[in-house]
């Protein structure tokens, strides 16, 4: 089951951490390109989905 929000994101603290580039990506106001790599599996669509949830974009 994926998270439905990126606070039930479990395992990548610090990538979610208060002023890691990623928070402050989803706290920003400005447009930003994120390249996610990493084998099948991972969680790379899944945090990109949080990711644009979060933001609205």
């Amino acid at each position: 089951m994926r998270p439905a929000t990126l606070a039930e994101v479990v395992g990548q603290d610090h990538l979610l951490a208060p002023g890691s580039p990623l928070r402050r990506l989803v706290e920003g106001s400005s447009a930003a390109s994120v390249i996610l790599y990493g084998p099948p599996g991972t969680g790379k669509t899944t945090l990109a989905r949080l990711v644009s949830q979060a933001t609205g974009r």
